[in-house]
C-alpha cells in the first residue's frame, strides 16, 4: 500500500492474419483514459499467461522493471508473437504493430512517444522491427542477431553447440539451411535494411556473450553509424549475455532510463549520449549528467 505499482490487465485485439491476440497492458496507478500516456512496448514471444506474475523492483539485467516505469508515468505492453516457420521478423511484425496501432485507437496512449524495448530474441525482433517501421520513437535492442548469416556458423561458447540448430529448427524459425534458404535468412536479417532506419537505437551487447555473438552488436552499431543513424551501444567488459554485476545492472538501467526520458518524456539529453564514455574514463566520468 505504501508504494505504486500500477495495474495489470489483459488487452486483446487481431493480427494482420485475422487471428485473435492477446497481452498484458500495465497502466499507472490512478491511471486516467482522458490522458495521454508515453508507452514502451517490452515483448520475447508470449507473455500472457504471466498476466498475475509480480514482477518486483529491482534493476534488471535486461529488461525494463515494470513497477519503476509505470511509477514514473509510462504505459507498458507486453504483446504476444504467433510465428510462421521461415518468417520469424515478419511474424513480430505482423502481431505487434496491430496491437500498438489498436491500443493508439483507445485513446490514452500518446502515439508520438512510444519507444520498444526487448533482450536477446525480443532484441532481435526490434531491430527487425525498425526496419519496416518508424511508429516508435526509440528503441533499446539488447544483445541482438542481426546478421544471421555471420551468426549462423558461430558457436554457443556456454555449451559449445553450433548455432546452426537455433535458426534451422529453434527459436529462429527459419526451417532449414542458408544454403536451401539463403533468401529467407537475408529477409530475416535486420543489418541488411539498416539504410530505412530511422529510429534512435541504443543497444546492449557485453564482450563476453556466449548466446549471442558479441560481433552481431559491432555489425549493428557500426552500421547505424556509417548510415548517420543515432546508435549507442553500451559493452560491460568481461559480463555475458547481460550484465551480471549488481553495479553494471545498476549503470544499465540508468542509461536506459535516461535514454527512454530524453526521447519520450523531453528529459535534457545526458553527457554520455552527447559524447560517449572514452575508454579512459570508464568507471571514473559515466557521463550521467545533463547540460542543464
Amino acid at each position: 500500500k505504501d508504494y505504486s505499482w500500477g495495474n495489470a490487465e489483459l488487452y486483446e485485439w487481431t493480427n494482420t492474419n485475422g487471428e485473435k491476440m492477446q497481452g498484458v497492458l500495465v497502466k499507472p496507478e490512478n491511471f486516467d483514459p482522458k490522458k495521454k500516456y508515453p508507452m514502451i512496448v517490452n515483448f520475447y514471444e508470449r507473455s500472457s499467461n504471466r498476466l498475475y506474475r509480480h514482477r518486483a523492483p529491482y534493476p534488471h539485467r535486461s529488461t525494463i522493471n515494470y513497477a519503476f516505469y509505470t511509477n514514473r508515468g509510462y504505459l507498458i505492453f507486453n504483446p504476444d508473437v504467433k510465428y510462421r516457420e521461415g518468417y520469424p521478423g515478419e511474424s513480430a511484425f505482423n502481431c505487434v504493430i496491430p496491437g500498438v496501432t489498436s491500443l493508439i485507437g483507445e485513446g490514452f496512449v500518446d502515439a508520438a512517444n512510444i519507444g520498444i524495448q526487448g533482450h536477446s530474441w525480443g532484441g532481435y525482433q526490434i531491430a527487425y522491427l525498425i526496419t519496416k517501421t518508424n511508429l516508435f520513437k526509440c528503441a533499446e535492442s539488447g544483445a541482438p542477431v542481426v546478421n544471421m548469416f555471420s551468426a549462423y556458423g558461430g558457436i554457443r561458447w556456454g555449451s559449445c553447440l553450433s548455432r546452426m540448430f537455433q535458426y534451422e529448427h529453434t527459436q529462429s524459425r527459419i526451417g532449414g539451411t542458408i544454403w536451401e534458404y539463403p533468401i529467407r535468412y537475408l529477409e530475416n536479417s535486420p543489418l541488411f535494411f539498416m539504410d530505412k532506419v530511422e529510429t534512435p537505437v541504443l543497444n546492449l551487447h557485453n564482450d563476453k556473450d556466449g548466446a549471442v555473438p558479441w560481433y552481431q552488436g559491432i555489425e549493428f552499431f557500426v552500421a547505424m553509424r556509417r548510415l548517420n543513424k543515432p546508435a549507442w551501444l553500451l559493452n560491460y567488459n568481461g559480463e555475458p549475455h547481460w550484465p551480471l554485476k549488481r553495479q553494471n545492472r545498476l549503470d544499465f538501467n540508468r542509461r536506459m532510463a535516461q535514454f527512454f526520458d530524453h526521447y519520450l518524456k523531453g528529459a535534457p539529453r545526458p553527457q554520455w549520449m552527447e559524447r560517449g564514455v572514452p575508454a579512459m574514463e570508464k568507471g571514473i566520468l559515466q557521463g550521467f549528467e545533463t547540460k542543464e
